[in-house]
């Protein structure tokens, strides 16, 4: 009987944190493309795209290398009031990347992960909510959502940031 010897060879794989970095770039480029967010000023604006549910993208502050934005749709929570689904989002503009920091999908991110997650269970859930705004920005932009449809609102409401508790007019 011969022995025939076999060698496998192992493909270098992509690490947890790889793979987060990889789906901040996609999603630069796709928010980008959709909504060139480095043009906007501070506020709120609207994208109809005749599909009967509006979204909302507020530009919540431009920093010298960063833009903070918050995506929903005009649909509320009606337990919370928060909008559902919304996603924070903050932009690095040298990096050319796009980390999703809060999303909402019916919950806090406290009552999915926990007060005190372990590492690995945090990584798990920032490439959740990194995939789920891919995905949606994939969405939008089929049913047309994209700088042409944005238009600035002119609300004189004051906006609260839910994580900061700082005042937007």
């Amino acid at each position: 009987m011969s022995h025939v010897a076999t060698r496998t060879r192992r493909l270098p794989g992509l690490s947890r944190l790889s793979w987060l970095m990889a789906l901040y770039a996609e999603n630069h480029a796709l928010l980008t493309r959709l909504f060139e967010p480095a043009d906007l000023r501070p506020g709120s604006y609207l994208s109809s795209a005749g599909d009967g549910i509006d979204l909302r993208l507020d530009v919540i502050a431009c920093h010298r290398y960063t833009t903070e934005l918050r995506l929903s749709y005009g649909l509320c929570d009606p337990i919370t009031g928060q909008p559902d689904p919304s996603a924070y989002l903050r932009l690095y503009h040298d990096a050319k990347q796009v980390e999703a920091t809060h999303c909402y999908l019916g919950r806090r991110w406290q009552d999915v992960i926990g007060m005190h997650p372990t590492p690995a269970r945090l990584m798990g859930h920032r490439m959740q909510m990194n995939t789920f705004l891919g995905k949606w920005l994939h969405y939008l932009g089929e049913r047309g959502h994209g700088v042409a449809t944005l238009k600035r609102t002119l609300m004189h409401s004051v906006d609260l940031d839910q994580r900061s508790g700082t005042v937007h007019r």
